[in-house]
């Protein structure tokens, strides 16, 4: 089946549009939240997550091994975020290399699923270069996730406020400009 990539700022309708696909469907939806409650501000983040999802929906919660939890989701699944799931690795102090084999094993895993998958990832790239080596790494390597979950995705959008852009899923798909 087929996966889509959500990508788009922050605060731009991203998870919000992935909770709307995912009840489109008609099957039971397992979100997999790789966000951690490390302070008050992102605990009131999860817990408005929490409310705008159905009763019924399954939670998996992990922080760091996307893979596995892919691999336990069933019906339609949401993977909210690659986002905190990058920070995460980051702060696990796992090198570069390590966290694109495992962006390439988890989104191979999303792509391959019979149900329906959404991943959502916010797009940090557009903006200013970063003062502090960690932020230019952060931007650097969740831009690498984000383009190897786009070229195993099946739809890629750009979430602008709460607008879905479709995006060309290759690079091969644009056309020549006449």
């Amino acid at each position: 089946m087929a996966m889509t990539l959500l990508l788009g700022g922050a605060a731009s309708g991203k998870s919000r549009a992935a909770a709307a696909l995912a009840a489109k469907t008609g099957l039971g939806v397992t979100v997999i939240a790789t966000a951690e409650a490390l302070d008050e501000e992102m605990s009131a983040r999860i817990e408005r997550h929490r409310r705008e999802r159905l009763e019924t929906w399954t939670v998996l919660e992990e922080p760091l091994d996307l893979l596995g939890a892919v691999e336990r989701a069933e019906g339609a699944t949401i993977v909210d975020c690659l986002t905190l799931w990058v920070s995460n690795l980051l702060g696990a102090d796992l090198p570069d290399d390590e966290i694109f084999a495992r962006a390439e094993a988890a989104t191979k895993a999303c792509a391959a699923r019979s149900q329906p998958t959404i991943v959502v990832s916010n797009e940090v790239g557009s903006g200013i270069v970063p003062m502090h080596p960690v932020s230019r790494r952060y931007r650097d390597v969740l831009g690498r996730v984000n383009a190897i979950s786009a070229d195993e995705a099946a739809t890629v959008a750009l979430m602008v406020a709460g607008r879905a852009m479709r995006l060309s899923t290759k690079l091969t798909d644009l056309e020549e400009p006449s």
